[in-house]
């Protein structure tokens, strides 16, 4: 289809505004992550290229606010003239004409001496991510932020129902707010919204999880589909999968059209 390589695929996201797709392409090893982009042409999706605003370092994870002004993804792009090491959250606006302004790297503590991975706005109004920082319950867990009535970001930890002493590195909340889904270190889980917070995450099972190596979700708008990468363990590298939740949708777009 244009995007399907040797390389590995994965952590696909569609432009509100145009129906463009972002998306994640590294080595077959899962390594040297860059974003690229893609239109929708006569001929189905056109050759990827680096977005405008992409950096040095290496650089995922993207993510579109649902009216398409904002992009969220991670980097390890140089600051203030600093060559960076560790992943940090970044997010890139639009400006009036449509083209992306200058990103912005945002500030501690959502961002932290450690990683940052995936992150992901809902609508609660929590930015949802994941981070080995210190204070956790395991290796890498899953963390939220969001600004208080004083323009503060205040972050805190998902807590045991979904962090555990093992690792969690991506959550994705549904557009419905009711479901969570954890990429952990073997899978996809999903946590249900319950009156004093979330369920504890439980595994999906053989329809999604098939290797192991099931991550980078993404819901359709509906909330009725979840598109995903998965690593076909040497058949192919990362490719796209999608899980139909609830009936047929006509989604992901088709291209040509």
């Amino acid at each position: 289809m244009g995007i399907s390589s040797p390389q590995y695929e994965s952590h696909a996201a569609f432009d509100p505004r145009n129906g463009d797709l972002y998306f994640v392409r590294s080595s077959p090893s899962f390594r040297g992550w860059r974003i690229f982009t893609s239109q929708c042409g006569p001929q189905g999706w056109t050759p990827p290229q680096s977005p405008a605003f992409a950096g040095d370092g290496v650089e995922a994870d993207p993510y579109f606010t649902a009216d398409g002004k904002t992009l969220y993804f991670i980097s390890t792009r140089s600051t203030d003239g600093i060559k960076r090491k560790d992943l940090d959250v970044w997010r890139v606006e639009r400006g009036a004409d449509g083209r992306w302004n200058v990103p912005e790297r945002l500030p501690e503590p959502v961002n932290s001496t450690g990683n940052e991975w995936f992150p992901r706005p809902a609508s609660d109004g929590w930015l949802y991510f994941g981070s080995d920082r210190p204070g956790g319950f395991g290796r890498t867990d899953i963390w939220r932020a969001r600004r208080d009535v004083k323009g503060q970001w205040l972050v805190e930890n998902l807590g045991a129902a979904i962090n555990t002493a093992d690792d969690e590195y991506e959550p994705l909340v549904s557009p419905d707010g009711r479901t969570m889904i954890v990429m952990a270190s073997d899978g996809l889980y999903e946590s249900k919204r319950i009156a004093k917070g979330r369920s504890p995450k439980t595994k999906l099972g053989a329809a999604v999880n098939a290797t192991g190596t099931e991550l980078a979700a993404l819901f359709s708008p509906s909330g009725r589909s979840l598109m995903f990468a998965r690593d076909t363990k040497g058949k192919e590298s990362g490719e796209f999968f999608v899980w139909h939740i609830d009936g047929e949708e006509a989604w992901p777009p088709a291209c040509p059209k």
